[in-house]
């Protein structure tokens, strides 16, 4: 099982970046896919997930109306997209497949983060 996160980088404040994560080696009707941030010194916390369906959708409450997350089975690929993106965005983010839920312990599986820093 492997999850690859990319799209990750530099960008200003009010920019936007959308970050994807292939998916192998899972049968991905299976799993709720999600990403997750951690900036050090602080909690992993859930940002976004999405249903097997791509027809249910949760976000943290600070990424409403900006993020959008979103899933293409076909291509074995989660996205979220990032607009307005802010300083307290800046983070390690992290893709993974599980329940859906925004919490860490419902995740079976994970990949490695792409760093995310929004500063002027």
């Amino acid at each position: 099982v492997q999850l690859q996160a990319s799209g990750g980088g530099l960008v200003q404040p009010g920019g936007s970046l959308t970050l994807s994560c292939a998916v192998s080696g899972l049968p991905l009707n299976d799993y709720a896919l999600a990403w997750f941030r951690q900036v050090p010194g602080k909690v992993r916390e859930g940002v976004s997930c999405v249903s097997t369906g791509n027809d249910v959708t949760y976000y943290k409450d600070s990424v409403k109306g900006r993020f959008t997350i979103s899933r293409d089975n076909a291509k074995n690929t989660v996205y979220l997209q990032m607009n307005s993106l802010k300083p307290e965005d800046t983070g390690v983010y992290y893709c993974a497949a599980g329940m859906l839920s925004l919490i860490d312990t419902y995740m079976n599986y994970w990949g490695k983060g792409t760093q995310v820093t929004v500063s002027s």
